[in-house]
């Protein structure tokens, strides 16, 4: 596996062009060769992509608005092109589809987002938060979603913290999707005063070693570390942290 970094974790430190730059540059410097593009500041694609080269990073996906990717398919396609890169990320929907019938519909229109995307040699995910363990009718939300799918369109990017939050074991859930899992987001809980948070990759209580093993067997290409907050860390000690421990695990960066 090759490790990676979701910029929506530097969010704070990427609201201008000279702010993605500046952040990138620190980036590298930490040891990190590939990136997710989410969260940042308006900035041109091409600016972007120039910006990337110039430091030797590489932009393998994104996260894009549900609303991006099933009404502005041809646009998202041109962006990654431009990027050279091959994942698109649904990471969340409106609340309003958080339900069995929102689900099967989001489905379905992920299945004709991801249909013509597939025709340009693009490949689409979808990114779990918390809410998609809800049951209805004794399914989970995430199983009905992905019931309804196509399974040669829309594959899964699990998100470690986010399936522990919902009562799910991350194991479990990576090799659910083996073969439909390029990207896995490395997402580490502690406790803090009887409060969950999140950690560094490693310095918090997921089962790493099962973790690992069912990337492995899934076929997890990239491990892209995600920290919505770090209460405990600087946020720039974190992903040092982060990357530090996974490179002990045996990931590389590159």
């Amino acid at each position: 596996m090759i490790a990676g970094l979701q910029l929506y974790t530097l969010r704070e430190y990427c609201k201008t062009p000279k702010d993605i730059a500046d952040s990138l540059k620190k980036v590298k410097e930490i040891g990190y060769n590939v990136v997710q593009i989410s969260g940042i500041g308006p900035i041109d694609t091409k600016e972007l992509k120039k910006m990337l080269d110039d430091l030797g990073i590489k932009a393998v996906t994104t996260h894009l608005p549900y609303q991006r990717i099933i009404n502005e398919t041809e646009e998202v396609i041109e962006e990654h092109k431009i990027l050279s890169a091959t994942y698109v990320v649904c990471p969340g929907l409106p609340r309003e589809l958080h339900n069995a019938e929102g689900y099967k519909k989001v489905a379905g229109e992920l299945n004709r987002a991801g249909e013509v995307m597939k025709k340009e040699g693009l490949v689409l995910l979808y990114h779990n938060h918390g809410i998609e363990f809800e049951r209805y009718n004794k399914k989970l939300g995430l199983e009905i979603l992905f019931e309804n799918a196509n399974p040669d369109i829309l594959g899964m990017e699990i998100d470690t913290y986010w399936v522990q939050y919902g009562g799910g074991d991350p194991a479990y859930w990576i090799e659910k999707f083996t073969n439909r899992m390029p990207i896995c987001h490395f997402k580490d809980m502690g406790i803090k005063d009887n409060t969950q948070i999140m950690m560094p990759i490693g310095e918090g209580n997921l089962n790493w070693q099962a973790i690992l093993k069912a990337c492995e067997k899934a076929g997890v290409t990239y491990a892209m570390v995600e920290l919505d907050q770090a209460p405990l860390y600087s946020i720039w000690d974190a992903i040092k942290i982060s990357l530090e421990n996974m490179k002990s695990w045996g990931i590389t960066t590159d």
